[in-house]
């Protein structure tokens, strides 16, 4: 009876480990999956703070807590079903929701940038308060959680496709963990953000000459933070944006020459810097990311330009036709 306890216990133990293995690889493919999303994730972070910009002090950490909730709510109940059932029955789809979503982004941004240009942007303006009657407060975050829906989906579908060859239970397991991991990083970033003014008022009230000076640095500085956000918003979906296409349009064979010149022009910035030997060996990795990177932001930001110029001119049509 011994010899059977112990083989028991020793099955156990043989189940506990690979248990034990099985959350590591979950863990270490949700890492991996995260950070293949990582450009949406930063365009997330960078838009979120603007729907509660000018809101009371008192109400912007309950407002953040509602979009976070909705936006958990998105990835869990609405975008992982649908993903998942597309990914085992229908798995030639993902790449054409990639497709859809990256011109979503490149569009976004281009028209970002015309607003910036035209000076039509108010992303920064004053830091006014502004009141909001509860029935204005539902709307935005209304608002908002329908914004971060296009958005957690870009980056649920992304996560989802460095994932695809792992088994149905490991993805929906892996997918679990990102969702609320991601949604707990942005959303906890985005308090700090929009707390970070209050946290400085606070501590310019101190006793203490250097704590004043620094707290008042804080207050002076959430402009410019919230300017700087802006801008990494819109490189980031021209970015992704344009990255998406690239890849995903070669890999449907629709038209591979743009993938792979800017991929040939990454490996030439590569080999070349790593011939060179010194600093520019060390820094080769980082500067043929910055090449692909920026031909992706052009590539994201011709795409968007293109849609958003006929975006605008439907409209017109349509009233020519009624006339």
């Amino acid at each position: 009876m011994s010899a059977g306890l112990f083989g028991l216990l020793d099955d156990i133990a043989a189940l506990a480990r690979l248990a034990a293995a099985s959350i590591d690889d979950v863990g270490a493919a949700a890492a991996k999956a995260t950070a293949k999303s990582a450009g949406v994730v930063i365009d997330d972070t960078a838009v979120t703070p603007q729907y509660v910009h000018g809101i009371a002090a008192e109400r912007e950490i309950p407002i953040v807590k509602k979009i976070a909730i909705g936006s958990l709510r998105n990835k869990l109940l609405f975008i992982l079903p649908a993903a998942m059932l597309l990914s085992q029955f229908l798995p030639s789809a993902l790449p054409v929701l990639l497709i859809l979503g990256g011109t979503y982004l490149a569009f976004e941004g281009a028209e970002k940038v015309w607003e910036h240009l035209t000076h039509h942007d108010d992303l920064v303006g004053d830091l006014e308060t502004v009141e909001h009657t509860p029935e204005e407060e539902k709307k935005l975050i209304s608002g908002a959680v329908r914004t971060d829906f296009i958005l957690s989906t870009e980056i649920m579908v992304i996560a989802l496709d460095s994932v695809k060859d792992e088994s149905f239970v490991s993805r929906l397991a892996i997918m679990v963990v990102v969702a609320i991991a991601i949604t707990i990083g942005v959303y906890g970033v985005v308090g700090a953000i929009v707390k970070m003014d209050d946290a400085g008022l606070a501590l310019s009230q101190r006793r203490s000459p250097a704590v004043q000076k620094f707290g008042r640095g804080l207050v002076a500085a959430m402009p410019k933070l919230l300017s700087g956000l802006s801008t990494v918003g819109i490189v980031a979906m021209l970015w992704v944006g344009g990255h998406i296409l690239l890849i995903n349009v070669a890999e449907l064979g629709w038209w591979e020459w743009p993938y792979d010149t800017v991929h040939h022009w990454e490996e030439e910035v590569h080999h070349a810097l790593e011939h060179a030997g010194g600093v520019l060996k060390a820094v080769a990795g980082t500067v043929a990311w910055l090449v692909n990177t920026a031909a992706s932001a052009v590539v994201g930001l011709l795409v968007g330009a293109v849609v958003a110029v006929v975006m605008h001119l439907l409209p017109h049509r349509e009233g020519a036709e009624a006339h």
